[in-house]
């Protein structure tokens, strides 16, 4: 059976350690956190056993789940990688281009696999969406968050933005060839407002807008074709449509049910495990997202 250890149990990593504790196939190992307090207490809720060192954590499990801050992202993997175990790490992949390469090099040497937790690929609104996308030729995106006072180690570009990015990537599969970008650092010492607009080889065009410091929470992406218009609002989640119809616009709406991305992004990452293959979102993925 695969088990997995948890690092991290900060926000994110509670969420991490209560999907894992029900996650059919596996044996949830165990947490390890700086913060042992911490650790401790989602241990508790998630009914597992809270690791000494990350040394323990690595050598209790064949896989990690990696959920702490960005800047400590590389050092883990990379330890967990060279003692021959597969890994997830939260997006983004790393703190910048060199570290997620050499992260790359090291698991094609080992034949380890990385996954990268770009959830939003597993929301059932994109998904439905991917299937009544044609030839895409302009996106907008707007992703805004009022200060939590996480995700403040990285840019909102890293923190935020880079989900969109990795949805327009992947939709469009074609490469970025000019990137226009403006930010402004606000409350933190990194960037916390940022507007960028990115042309593709293939034409297309996209504006992108992040900030974490909105006073509401606001997360759509619209596409436009060449018959007509499909948005997506993440958070509901939900799907809407317009497109020509005779001499007016036809609008069609897709409600789906309270989805669980994060569960399933983690199944996904077992079932990649078990079977040997490259999981929906890859390092490579990840990487071209963060250039």
């Amino acid at each position: 059976m695969i088990s997995i250890s948890l690092i991290g149990a900060g926000y994110l990593g509670r969420f991490h350690a209560l999907n894992l504790s029900e996650l059919e196939g596996i044996r949830f190992a165990g947490i390890y956190d700086i913060n042992k307090q911490r650790a401790q207490e989602v241990a508790q809720e998630a009914d597992t056993e809270v690791f000494e060192s990350l040394d323990e954590a690595i050598g209790s499990s064949n896989a990690l789940v990696i959920a702490s801050p960005t800047t400590t992202h590389y050092e883990i993997a990379l330890r967990a990688i060279h003692a021959g175990r597969d890994v997830f790490i939260e997006k983004p992949i790393t703190s910048t281009i060199e570290e997620a390469e050499s992260l790359i090099s090291e698991a094609e040497k080992g034949g380890r696999i990385i996954q990268v937790g770009h959830l939003e690929r597993f929301n059932p609104a994109v998904m439905k969406a991917t299937e009544m996308l044609e030839e895409p030729v302009f996106y907008e995106a707007e992703r805004l968050s009022p200060f939590l006072g996480r995700g403040t180690d990285v840019d909102i570009t890293l923190d935020l933005m880079i989900h969109d990015i990795d949805i327009i990537l992947a939709i469009t599969g074609s490469k970025v060839k000019e990137i226009r970008a403006v930010g402004a650092r606000v409350l933190t010492d990194n960037v916390d407002v940022a507007k960028a607009w990115l042309v593709f080889e293939n034409s297309a065009q996209a504006c992108l807008t992040a900030s974490r410091l909105s006073h509401q929470k606001r997360r759509v992406l619209r596409v436009f074709q060449d018959n007509g218009m499909i948005e997506i609002d993440y958070q509901k989640p939900m799907l809407t449509v317009y497109g020509k119809e005779n001499s007016g616009i036809e609008k069609r709406e897709f409600l789906f049910d309270s989805p669980n991305p994060l569960r399933e992004e983690l199944r996904d990452f077992v079932d990649a495990i078990k079977k040997r293959r490259s999981p929906l979102v890859n390092a490579e993925q990840a990487l071209e997202a963060m250039k």
